[in-house]
């Protein structure tokens, strides 16, 4: 398997959810063909603060996101920055305000929907804007961008079980619909990307709590899944608890570069080649 990595973020998913409705990724790791793990999130569990603690590896107190209200560009190194640094190549399907910490803020609608410049640290972008922009043309921007510009990091990030959560909360058949159908979308586009020689992270930022909402310190809203497909982690269901700090520099790790100097040295059961 190359360097190459596909980081999927799905928004607002509960690793207790994650486990019980979605048969693709409960059967990859059944099989030895993935590494599941339960990943303790940062607080406040909210979106935009947790989207720079996975792609800088740093705490909301050092890097100032501290609301979904904080909107500036990271003063942080994201995996963006690195992996241009590196002479990598990198492209996103993500929600605006990906675009907002590290390309552009504030976000414009007409015009920053899609994003093409080499100079910046995001390279090749396509944005939505609406929390129920459908799961299913999301992964086809994500396709899209993969093999129009073949980038060695393409993060893809979902918020259609997050929106589902918020207007039904996670005690619903609609949440855990939600995640059986973004189960269904892996299913079909994974063995693709792997083909294409992808390694694969699936995370969330946060989970979701039975009132539809999330923010707090319970495990409810920061137990969340992560699962590795990769030649550099032995694959099996692990039952250590991972701080989301580990992720940055997973990341750094399966894409074979130098982690920030403000990243963690990472800390995961069953990585290899350290």
């Amino acid at each position: 398997m190359s360097n190459k990595l596909a980081f999927i973020m799905l928004d607002g998913l509960q690793y207790k959810t994650a486990v019980e409705q979605m048969g693709y990724l409960g059967h990859l790791v059944e099989q030895k063909i993935a590494a599941r793990y339960l990943v303790k999130s940062e607080v406040p569990s909210m979106s935009r603060p947790l989207y720079e603690v996975l792609l800088t590896g740093t705490l909301p107190h050092k890097n100032g996101i501290l609301t979904n209200q904080t909107v500036r560009l990271s003063k942080e190194e994201s995996l963006f920055h690195l992996t241009k640094k590196n002479g990598l190549t990198n492209a996103t399907a993500s929600y605006y305000w990906v675009s907002e910490l590290y390309n552009k803020a504030p976000f414009v609608q007409l015009t920053d929907r899609f994003q093409n410049d080499e100079n910046r640290a995001i390279q090749h972008g396509i944005f939505y804007s609406e929390d129920h922009y459908p799961d299913s043309h999301l992964f086809a921007d994500a396709h899209y961008l993969m093999e129009t510009y073949q980038p060695d990091f393409l993060y893809v990030h979902s918020m259609n079980i997050d929106d589902t959560g918020h207007k039904f909360t996670a005690d619903s058949k609609e949440y855990r619909g939600s995640a059986i159908r973004a189960d269904i979308i892996l299913a079909n586009i994974l063995p693709l990307w792997i083909e294409n020689g992808y390694q694969i992270i699936i995370t969330a930022d946060h989970g979701m709590n039975d009132d539809g909402d999330h923010g707090g310190t319970l495990n409810d809203v920061r137990d969340v899944p992560l699962l590795v497909i990769s030649d550099k982690v032995r694959p099996d269901d692990y039952d250590q608890v991972v701080k989301q700090l580990n992720l940055a520099p997973l990341a750094c790790h399966l894409l074979g570069i130098t982690p920030s100097k403000e990243m963690i040295k990472v800390e995961l059961p069953g990585l290899l080649n350290q």
